[in-house]
């Protein structure tokens, strides 16, 4: 979820994701049977918003442990802040193998690379046009 102004309006944002993808009657669904709920907790405190329920998108970003454990196996980007020692480039691409506290493993084509946290600007899901 996100509380946030968009377009000169507030809006509470409520991301939703199942298996398969999801459809604009999954978010219809959801939306309605928020509605009433909302209006009884009054997250907003009587300020006016705008709900929107989205799917998180094919790019969303992981922030989770679980985001991660779901991807591995899968081809992933992974943005730097600086590229590593010895590249030249602040992207990387490959299977996400592992993610610790400390660090993500992604298998490339030249062997598995060892990423720390901290050098990690973002991780997402590698979309092929």
């Amino acid at each position: 979820m996100e509380y946030k102004t968009l377009y000169g309006e507030k809006h509470l944002i409520v991301y939703i994701a199942k298996d398969g993808g999801v459809s604009l009657d999954d978010c219809e669904t959801v939306s309605n049977a928020l509605d009433a709920p909302l209006d009884a907790l009054d997250p907003t405190g009587s300020a006016p918003y705008c709900l929107d329920v989205s799917s998180p998108g094919l790019d969303r970003p992981f922030k989770t442990q679980r985001d991660f454990e779901r991807n591995y196996g899968e081809k992933v980007e992974v943005k730097l802040y600086a590229p590593l020692a010895g590249q030249k480039s602040k992207l990387i691409v490959g299977v996400l193998a592992q993610r610790t506290a400390d660090r993500v493993t992604v298998e490339t084509d030249g062997g598995p690379v060892e990423i720390d946290n901290d050098k990690i600007a973002i991780v997402r899901p590698y979309v092929e046009f």
